[in-house]
Order: structure tokens, then sequence, then C-alpha cells
């Protein structure tokens, strides 16, 4: 647990939130600044920096939670898809430094969802420089 940490003193009750659902190692709670109609957080009660810092179990445990949150969504909310969203490091939008899963259902209907690919699926990459980064990722995996 960390003192500075928004969603350490969510975790704890210090902060109000809207919360969903809780668990041993988990808490889901509403995000509010939705990308989407019904959009969630799903964290680990143990503060972990990051995707790269968090223990398999924690991992484990909230991607579980959210799963079951999506299922519970597209039933609740009529959402026609589900995306699960993790941001690590400032760079690629981490602006809460708790490990954290966006769970946001996705609708047809643009006045529910507000949210939209930062990139063009379908463009093909450099087939050279795939296979090179590819290669490199292979030979280092542990």
């Amino acid at each position: 647990m960390s003192d500075s940490c928004l969603f350490c003193g969510i975790v704890a009750g210090a902060i109000p939130s809207v919360m969903v659902a809780e668990d041993a190692a988990t808490c889901t709670f509403m995000d509010i600044n939705p990308a989407s109609d019904g959009h969630l957080l799903v964290v680990p009660r143990r503060h972990s920096r990051d995707l790269l810092d968090i223990p398999a179990d924690d991992l484990t445990a909230v991607t579980l939670a959210a799963q079951r949150i999506a299922r519970t969504a597209v039933g609740e909310f009529g959402a026609d898809g589900v995306n699960l969203l993790n941001c690590c490091g400032a760079d690629a939008w981490q602006s809460v430094f708790h490990f954290h899963l966006h769970v946001i259902p996705r609708y047809v209907d643009k006045t529910r969802d507000r949210l939209g690919l930062p990139w063009k699926p379908g463009v093909p990459g450099d087939q050279d420089l795939i296979s090179a980064l590819g290669g490199r990722l292979a030979a280092a995996v542990d």
C-alpha cells in the first residue's frame, strides 16, 4: 500500500469511489473519466506500479476479475463488445501508477462509446523490421 497512490486510497476506502465488486485480491470500480458508458477499472489490492512489477498471482486475479465483470457488463448494459486495456509507463498513457486493467464496454451506438483506435489496423508494417524484432525477442525471452 502506498500513501501517495490514488488507487491504494480507493482500495482502503479513504477515497470515494463507486465500488462494483471486491474479493480477497481485487477491487473493481467505475472509472470517473469513462471512455464509454460502464467503463470500469480492476486493480489488485496490493500495490504494484505496473505490468512489469505485478506478481503473477495478482495479475491472474485481476485478469479473472476483469473477465467476470466484462461478462456482466455485456449482459447488463447490452454492450456489443469489450476492450481490456492496460497502459504500462507514462509514454504508454499510464497516469495512475498502480497496476490496473480498464474494462471498457463497447457499443455500436456511439453516443454511449467515445473510444477510438489510436492506430489503423490492417495497415501492414515493415516485414523486415517485424522479423528482426521478433527474432530478438525470441532469443531473449526466458
